[in-house]
């Protein structure tokens, strides 16, 4: 086994033989929106993330659902239909699942993928002098919050669906040509919550430059503002506290920002500032969302995030 549970990274990998190594991971949720056909795809789109944050290629996935008596069937075939047609976008092959009642509706895919032994991804492998690069902006926890309390604008649902529905394939270049030692994908923990446990693992410090790093539009400041946090993002920050260092001058809604629970996150990118082109023309020739330099990674010991404005 070459990556396990030890170190929080989003999949286990097993080496198979000199050149093939498995990339498995699992995840489903509740729905997040109303239109079945989209909660397939976002539950799909953040399940195979999950193999591309780890370098590799997802080559096939399982089904989950657990779905309620009195759902109507044409409600779960497009739930199904979403998922199965993001497994196709990423060239992957639908090989089967398993389904069960449920009181509420929950989806998900396990998959597995291939990477090489010697260029996988994983969380401690931060160096000294890296630049940090995130490929989606930050806000999705705010956003499914407010639609849910119908206070989020047309225009920030259609933003905040574009962004989950956007597999990051990106990560499987990077992996394959060596231009990354350390990598996440951004989802439940938030920003801060994944960029600890790589810090953690690699023993490294991170100086993030809050006012580089993007939200998904100007709406999510007044959302925070206006107390659409949800509670795992509020959790999320409590719990990095101890972690983290906020300099007086990054205003506080930006904490929670940094915090909020993602459901299909960007890629964190760490790479060696020389290596920083090759990463970002990589992340325009797969269309992403965004390629934003957010920090720097040094040995400043003991493990923390620095986090200034």
């Amino acid at each position: 086994m070459l990556v396990g549970s030890a170190n929080a990274d989003d999949a286990g990998v097993f080496k198979i033989n000199d050149s093939t190594a498995l990339v498995q991971t699992l995840d489903f949720f509740t729905p997040i929106v109303d239109d079945p056909y989209l909660f397939g795809q976002i539950a799909a789109s953040n399940a195979l993330s999950d193999v591309y944050a780890m370098g590799g290629r997802p080559v096939t996935a399982m089904a989950i659902a657990g779905m309620p008596d009195d759902l109507p069937p044409e409600i779960i075939s497009e739930i199904f239909k979403g998922g199965a047609d993001k497994i196709i976008e990423a060239n992957s092959s639908l090989v089967g699942g398993h389904t069960i009642k449920n009181p509420e509706p929950i989806y998900g895919l396990s998959v597995t993928g291939l990477v090489h032994p010697d260029h996988y991804l994983s969380n401690d492998q931060l160096r000294d002098g890296d630049i940090l690069i995130l490929t989606k902006p930050l806000g999705t926890g705010i956003a499914s919050s407010a639609l849910k309390a119908g206070k989020a604008s047309e225009e920030l649902e259609a933003i905040a669906v574009e962004s989950m529905v956007k597999l990051n394939t990106p990560g499987a270049d990077i992996g394959e040509k060596g231009l990354s030692g350390a990598c996440t994908d951004i989802t439940g923990f938030g920003l801060l919550g994944h960029l600890w446990e790589m810090c953690a693992a690699s023993g490294k410090t991170a100086h993030l430059n809050a006012s580089a790093i993007p939200a998904l539009s100007s709406e999510v400041q007044s959302l925070i503002e206006n107390g659409i946090i949800p509670g795992g993002t509020r959790k999320n920050l409590q719990n990095v506290t101890p972690h983290i260092t906020f300099d007086q001058n990054v205003p506080e809604w930006m904490h929670f920002l940094l915090a909020d629970a993602q459901t299909a996150g960007g890629l964190l990118i760490a790479c060696p500032p020389e290596q920083k082109e090759q990463v970002v023309a990589i992340l325009e020739a797969h269309d992403s969302i965004c390629a934003a330099e957010i920090g720097t990674i040094s040995a400043t010991l003991p493990a923390s995030i620095q986090v200034s404005l």
